[in-house]
């Protein structure tokens, strides 16, 4: 033991395109206030660098799960994201991160809160920030979760084990509604313009736009997204207005500070040949719709699990912004492909129409996982009581 420091035992482990600290419940500290001083000194922050702790100095691998047997009916695991900022002093618990959920059923298996089942265990998880279930189906060798497999995402390099994911039950887990608003479209004013969005709450809260509506191709990398200073204005603008209209926020100002994780922003376009930022050139026949999403203020390298959830599930509502851009095969097909910077992400989707409205059936997405260290990280006893 150190005098000076505390020690938290935890794992770092990635989950599809995005990696974070997983720590169990029992670990932390009761007092949410003294929690969230720990889990911000673990991850070095606030610091864009995160140089003193765990962070690593992106959004995408600065995400936080705290895991532990599930507390309700139905559940084996509950699991809490949070999405820890580089810039303040602020973990926003508002959402659910998808690529991080595909991690939380290994993770389970391996630390024994599952029984391990060969040569698939279901594990029922417990979204607790927003109170819904998520069901993961992990392959399983030797009594954990399995590492090798032949199934490739774009974002990551090589292959791994494929793990399935059924969201169906996530669908308005934030608002209560699929369509918060009651419309497949709304139309936002901003400084005195009229923006076309639809917003779609499946996973998390997706405002879609028409990225020619904001004077964009759609086949920008992210860089050249958020090197666009008036765009990303015009993009948090809109995302505010939509956060009031939708009853996060009072002002659409405070957004960007009291929940900038979601709703997440994608601009979408039609399918044609692009270059990936990472040197993958993907031809117009392999997606059906490409989009660029946003969140935490910049942009997504490669594309959310939860995105791609609510994406499918907008893809289902006509006269939606992504309705519009299918062609009549793909709005019969289950399995539709979207076409980020990184490549292409398959979602599937099902859905029926009941009295008059869209009620989703089946979401299905599929990611690999795995641990990638277990140990103990050190955290300064100042820094908890400041």
């Amino acid at each position: 033991m150190h005098s000076q420091m505390d020690m938290y035992k935890c794992s770092i482990v990635r989950g599809g395109t995005s990696k974070g600290v997983f720590i169990l419940k029992n670990e932390l500290p009761k007092n949410p206030k003294e929690r969230d001083k720990v889990i911000m000194s673990i991850y070095g922050s606030p610091d864009v660098r995160q140089i003193d702790g765990l962070g690593g100095a992106d959004t995408l691998t600065s995400k936080l799960a705290i895991i532990s047997k599930g507390s309700i009916e139905g559940a084996d695991v509950d699991y809490t994201f949070g999405q820890v900022s580089m810039t303040e002093e602020f973990i926003d618990y508002g959402g659910n991160c998808g690529n991080i959920s595909s991690a939380v059923g290994p993770y389970a298996i391996d630390n024994g809160l599952v029984e391990a089942i060969e040569p698939i265990t279901k594990v029922k998880i417990h979204l607790t920030n927003t109170g819904r279930i998520l069901e993961a189906e992990v392959p399983v060798i030797d009594g954990k979760a399995a590492v090798e497999g032949d199934f490739q995402i774009d974002g990551v390099p090589g292959n791994g084990s494929k793990i399935t994911l059924d969201w169906s039950d996530v669908v308005g887990g934030i608002t209560g509604k699929l369509l918060p608003t009651g419309n497949a479209k709304d139309e936002i004013d901003v400084d005195g313009k009229k923006y076309i969005v639809s917003i779609v709450d499946a996973g998390n809260v997706v405002v879609f736009i028409n990225a020619k509506d904001l004077g964009i191709k759609g086949t920008e990398t992210p860089n050249e997204i958020d090197g666009n200073n008036e765009l990303m204005e015009t993009i948090e603008k809109i995302r505010g207005r939509v956060c009031v209209k939708i009853g996060l926020v009072s002002n659409w100002e405070d957004a960007a500070k009291t929940t900038p994780y979601q709703p997440f922003f994608a601009m979408v376009s039609s399918a044609v040949d692009y270059d990936c930022f990472n040197g993958k050139k993907i031809k117009k026949n392999e997606v059906d719709f490409l989009s660029r999403l946003t969140f935490m203020l910049k942009m997504h390298k490669a594309y959310p699990v939860t995105g791609t959830v609510a994406t499918g599930a907008a893809a289902r509502v006509k006269n939606s912004i992504v309705w519009d851009l299918l062609n009549d095969d793909a709005k019969n097909r289950v399995s539709l492909n979207i076409g980020h910077p990184s490549g292409v992400i398959p979602v599937e989707s099902e859905y029926e129409e009941k009295l008059g409205e869209c009620k989703i059936n089946k979401l299905g997405v599929y990611r690999t996982a795995r641990v990638i260290m277990d140990g103990y990280v050190y955290v300064k006893k100042s820094a908890i009581n400041k």
